[in-house]
């Protein structure tokens, strides 16, 4: 039996999406989320085979860097994208990020069970309706370090995880409860965060984080 986590910012869809999982034969959906933030913690707790995640989860980090994170700490983790966005920068960046699957919203539930069922038997699976160039594959198999990010992916784990709730206005005190961590230990991560991107303010992290996508309004 795998045990599949379905995260998307409308509660119709991940309703929809957790029916449709659990009439299939060994899998079953265990929990779903919201949004970015929310999704990392609970792969974190672990008992988690399949993540079926969307990329935009607004308001909260962005899902190209939710899947980067899941992917680098919980391999394992398959990660299958389902998402509006059909620009191939999005495929290609969240493939390269780490997801194993990319389907559309557009397309129907049979690609989906599709995907399942590939990453089930731990292969890759790309929508049918999605084509695939010489230069899309480079573009995924490219170290594809932005050299604007270096202070970003220089954050450590959990800096990455108060990152965008201090983007998004969350107080000490709220930041410090959804991550289980003192206000004291958050005040820490803030200042770091600051000095490794070289921010004075947080109007200035705002502009960071939207000028590189890191978070969804």
């Amino acid at each position: 039996m795998y045990n599949v986590l379905v995260a998307d910012d409308h509660a119709v869809v991940r309703s929809g999406l957790s029916y449709l999982v659990n009439q299939q034969p060994n899998f079953k959906v265990v929990d779903e989320e919201a949004n970015g933030t929310a999704t990392y913690l609970r792969v974190e707790q672990g008992g988690i085979d399949i993540l079926i995640m969307d990329l935009s989860m607004p308001p909260g980090e962005s899902g190209l860097i939710t899947t980067q994170r899941i992917h680098e700490r919980f391999p394992k983790v398959r990660i299958l994208i389902l998402s509006m966005h059909e620009e191939q920068e999005y495929i290609n960046k969240a493939i390269h990020n780490g997801a194993m699957s990319y389907i559309m919203k557009s397309s129907s539930d049979d690609e989906l069970l599709k995907a399942l069922k590939s990453l089930a038997n731990g292969e890759n699976y790309i929508d049918a309706n999605i084509i695939m160039t010489k230069t899309d594959v480079q573009e995924i198999n490219s170290d594809g370090v932005d050299v604007d990010l270096k202070g970003y992916n220089g954050l450590s784990k959990r800096e990455r995880e108060v990152f965008p709730l201090i983007a998004l206005g969350y107080s000490n005190k709220e930041i410090a409860a959804k991550l289980f961590i003192s206000t004291k230990t958050v005040e820490a991560h803030k200042a770091n965060i600051m000095h490794k991107l070289a921010l004075k303010t947080r109007a200035d992290l705002i502009r960071y984080a939207i000028h590189h996508e890191l978070i969804d309004f």
